[in-house]
C-alpha cells in the first residue's frame, strides 16, 4: 500500500528549512563572525572553502574542536606528545576562545619536549611564546593567558625578567585575576632589578588583601594577607642589609652584606669523553649550596643567540615545528664543595641535538638575579656583592648588570669524535683552570660541607 506525503508535512518541512536558513543568516553567522572568526586575530586566510563555510554555519566548529581536544587528552595519557601539536593548533583555529587549550598548549610546548635527561628542547620556546601572544590577542578580557606568558619568561626562560613584568602587569589589569597570583609580580620586579617597584607592589597588594579580608573573611584571604605581609617585611629588611637603600642614597657600602664583593673564582674544563657526551668540571669558590651555573652548547651561527640565551620573542607567527637542523642545549651545573662535575649526554637524542654545523659555542653564565635568597644576601639582586677577576661581565645584560660569563669553542669533529679525535678526547678549558687531583672527578655522592658564605673563603 502506497503512502502519500501529507501537504501539511511538506509545508512544515519547508518552513523548517527556511527558518534554519534565517537563523543561520541572521543569528548564528553574525555571532560566529563576532566571537569566533579567526580573521579577528588573523589566524588563517579569510578565504574559506564551501565545505568549511557549511560546517561553520551548521554549528560544527566548536563541536569539532571539542572532539579533537578529547582526542588530544588521550595522546597526553599515552605520552604521544608529537601527535598533540597539530591538534592544539587545529583546536585554537577552530575555536580561538578555548583558553584552556592555549594555556595547555603553551605548557606542553614549553615543558614536555625533553631529552633522555629531561632537558627541555629550548628550540620550542619561541613557538610557545607566539602561541601565548596569539591567545592573548584572541582573549583580551581574561587574565589567564597574559599570566601564562609571564610565567614562561619568569620560570622557564628564567632570564629577561622585564618581559615577565610586562605580561604580569597586563594580567593584573583584568578583573578576573586571582588575588594570590598577583603576588608573583613582586618577585618578577626583584628579578628585573627593580627593588623599589617590588616593595611598592607588595604594599599595594597588602592593602588590597586587608580590605578583601575585612569585607569577605575566608581563610584564603587571611592566608594571602599574611603571605604578603611576610614578603613585604623580608623585602624591607633585605633592601637595607644588602645595601640597596644605601646605593639609592649614593652612600658608601661599608658595613653592608654586599661589601666587599666576593670573588667567585670561576674556571671550567670541557672534555668530550664519548661522541656527543661532554663532561664539565670546574670551580666556583662559594661553599654554601645553591649555585647553578648555566651552560649552553649551540651552533656558532644559531639565529638570535647571544650571552647564553636567545631572542626568544623574535617571532609572532605560530610555528610548532622548529628547525630540525639546529642544536641548542642548555643545562645547569650544580656546585658542591666549590666544584662542579657533570656529564651531559646528548647521544640518545639525535633529533634534538643533530650537530649538523661545523662549529659550536660553549657558553657559561651566572646571574645573581636567579639565585636563591641566601646567596643573594651576599651577592645582592644585581650582583653588587659578586666579582670574578677573570670573567665578570657588565655588558651582556642591560644597565651594567654584573654577571659571570665566558665562552669556549668546539668543532663538529670534536663533538662527534671524528678524524683525529677518534682515539683522543678533545679538551677545551679556560686559561685559569687547574687540575686538583682525585677529588676533581667526584661523583654525585660527595659529602657536602655547609659553612657560612661569610666564612672567609674567596678573595676580598
Amino acid at each position: 500500500m502506497k503512502h502519500r506525503s501529507s501537504p501539511i508535512l511538506l509545508v512544515m518541512l519547508l518552513l523548517a528549512i527556511l527558518g534554519q536558513g534565517f537563523l543561520q543568516r541572521k543569528v548564528i553567522f553574525p555571532q560566529w563572525k563576532r566571537d569566533f572568526n579567526p580573521g579577528k586575530g588573523k589566524l588563517m586566510s579569510s578565504a574559506m572553502s564551501p565545505d568549511q563555510i557549511l560546517a561553520v554555519l551548521a554549528g560544527f566548529r566548536e563541536i569539532t574542536a571539542g572532539i579533537l581536544w578529547v582526542k588530544a587528552d588521550s595522546f597526553f595519557d599515552n605520552g604521544n606528545y608529537d601527535a598533540i601539536l597539530p591538534l592544539i593548533r587545529l583546536v585554537t583555529l577552530l575555536d580561538p576562545n578555548e583558553i584552556d587549550v592555549y594555556a595547555t598548549g603553551m605548557w606542553h610546548i614549553g615543558y614536555n619536549f625533553t631529552d633522555e635527561e629531561q632537558r627541555s628542547d629550548r628550540r620550542y620556546l619561541p613557538s610557545a611564546l607566539a602561541l601565548g601572544k596569539e591567545g592573548c590577542k584572541q582573549n583580551p578580557d581574561t587574565y589567564e593567558l597574559f599570566f601564562e606568558e609571564g610565567w614562561l619568561w619568569y620560570h622557564k626562560i628564567d632570564d629577561d625578567y622585564d618581559n615577565a613584568v610586562k605580561w604580569f602587569l597586563q594580567a593584573q589589569t583584568k578583573a578576573d585575576m586571582m588575588p594570590a597570583r598577583k603576588n608573583l609580580l613582586g618577585m618578577a620586579y626583584q628579578r628585573a632589578g627593580e627593588v623599589d617597584k617590588s616593595i611598592d607592589t607588595y604594599f599595594r597588594l597588602y592593602t588590597d588583601s586587608e580590605k578583601r579580608y575585612e569585607k569577605e573573611g575566608a581563610f584564603q584571604n587571611h592566608q594571602n594577607r599574611d603571605t604578603l605581609e611576610s614578603n613585604l617585611d623580608n623585602m624591607l629588611v633585605r633592601s637595607v642589609q644588602r645595601g640597596y637603600q644605601a646605593m639609592q642614597r649614593k652612600d658608601t657600602l661599608t658595613g653592608y652584606d654586599v661589601n666587599p664583593p666576593f670573588d667567585v673564582g670561576f674556571s671550567v674544563k670541557a672534555t668530550v669523553v664519548e661522541p656527543r657526551v661532554i663532561r664539565f668540571e670546574g670551580t666556583w669558590n662559594v661553599l654554601p649550596v645553591g649555585t647553578r651555573v648555566r651552560v649552553v652548547l649551540r651552533d656558532a651561527d644559531f639565529p638570535g643567540a647571544h650571552g647564553a640565551e636567545l631572542d626568544w620573542d623574535a617571532k609572532d607567527s605560530v610555528n610548532l615545528d622548529p628547525p630540525r637542523d639546529q642544536t641548542f642545549m642548555q643545562e645547569q651545573l650544580f656546585v658542591k664543595n666549590r666544584r662542579f662535575n657533570k656529564k651531559v649526554d646528548m647521544s640518545k637524542d639525535p633529533t634534538m641535538y643533530p650537530f649538523t654545523k661545523d662549529k659550536y659555542i660553549l657558553e657559561f653564565y651566572y646571574n645573581a638575579r636567579s639565585a636563591p635568597p641566601h646567596i643573594q644576601d651576599k651577592f645582592g639582586w644585581s650582583g653588587e656583592g659578586m666579582t670574578d677577576k677573570n670573567f665578570l661581565n657588565t655588558k651582556i645584560r642591560p644597565n651594567g648588570q654584573r654577571v659571570v660569563f665566558t665562552s669556549l669553542t668546539l668543532t663538529k669533529d670534536q663533538i662527534l669524535r671524528y678524524g683525529e679525535w677518534v682515539d683522543k678526547a678533545p679538551i677545551v678549558k679556560t686559561a685559569n683552570y687547574a687540575e686538583t687531583g682525585p677529588d676533581n672527578s667526584a661523583g654525585e655522592d660527595v659529602i657536602l660541607k655547609i659553612p657560612s658564605l661569610r666564612s672567609g673563603a674567596g678573595t676580598k
